[in-house]
């Protein structure tokens, strides 16, 4: 069956958007699993460490469900509103995704403080336990995968937040099941009595990683939203368009993001004598040269008149 195409994309184009929806849409299946599967088991033992990884998985699901919406949202063509598109959507997306872990992080780290040194709770280290753990590796291994390759493919912010939610994920519960081996050698060797508070310690260890995603993520988003230019970008694009003959100097480069897609408006000296014609053929091959280091960038090219003898050497 044929697939919709409401916003009339080029076929390219509406199956790379299918491709990141089927990712996206994937990571919420995957995550409704997980959610469940550690709230349950976590709730049956009493390890904190496991309601630690569920909250977490909680976030993953919300995030994945934002991230599916955002993706949806960002396909939108420009409009009279949105002259540049939708893609800003997805760098918020990944912003409100920040928020949710660093609140969740602030709950799991006041619970495991308070079970180290205020009260103590039984956790039970059962064999369900450590198999809900390894199903979540496992499972959160393929989605993380999956959605990298989708990410690098498309240049997709969202789902490359996505695919750091579930490789987070992998160590956060290794982390987990280390502090269900210490608390069963605790219940085996009870000289090792201390071995016991190592659940809340995993959750400690949880929150940090989650923390130090979470920052990243927050701190790339932000230059995202604030249109920073991309680290030695500018220098790049410098070289690539003086090097083409008819350019004497290129300028005043800006850089703008919108989701996956760079938008480059640059100022370029030409001979001022050339026809207007000539002018544009050589707009038409600066694009094309920045295209092939930076595909599908949308690019406007601002000549000014200039004398050739002017062009500078390098």
């Amino acid at each position: 069956m044929k697939q919709k195409n409401p916003y009339n994309l080029s076929d390219e184009k509406a199956r790379a958007e299918q491709e990141k929806r089927t990712a996206a849409l994937s990571s919420v299946i995957a995550a409704i699993g997980l959610t469940a599967l550690k709230i349950i088991v976590g709730i049956s033992t009493g390890s904190l460490g496991i309601l630690a990884e569920a909250a977490h998985s909680a976030l993953d699901l919300a995030a994945a469900v934002i991230t599916y919406f955002a993706i949806r949202v960002a396909m939108r063509p420009p409009d009279q509103t949105h002259l540049y598109g939708h893609g800003k959507v997805e760098n918020l997306s990944a912003m409100f995704e920040t928020i949710l872990l660093l609140a969740t992080c602030a709950w799991i780290i006041y619970e495991a403080m308070n079970r180290i040194f205020f009260r103590t709770v039984a956790v039970e280290a059962s064999v369900w336990a450590f198999i809900v753990m390894s199903v979540s590796i496992v499972i959160d291994f393929t989605r993380s995968r999956v959605l990298y390759r989708a990410a690098r493919k498309h240049n997709s912010q969202a789902l490359e937040a996505d695919a750091l939610h579930f490789s987070t994920d992998i160590w956060s519960s290794a982390v987990v099941i280390l502090g269900l081996i210490c608390v069963k050698i605790a219940e085996l060797r009870p000289e090792w009595f201390f071995l016991e508070k190592a659940d809340a310690v995993a959750a400690l260890v949880v929150a940090l990683i989650v923390i130090y995603v979470s920052m990243r993520l927050g701190f790339r988003t932000i230059q995202a939203l604030l249109d920073a230019a991309p680290r030695g970008m500018q220098g790049k694009i410098k070289r690539i368009v003086e090097d083409i003959p008819g350019v004497i100097d290129c300028h005043n480069i800006r850089f703008r993001s919108s989701g996956p897609r760079l938008f480059i408006d640059i100022h370029i000296t030409t001979d001022g004598k050339q026809s207007l014609n000539s002018a544009h053929h050589l707009t038409d091959i600066i694009e094309k040269a920045i295209q092939e280091t930076i595909p599908d960038a949308d690019i406007m090219v601002h000549p000014e008149p200039g004398e050739t003898k002017k062009r500078r050497t390098r």
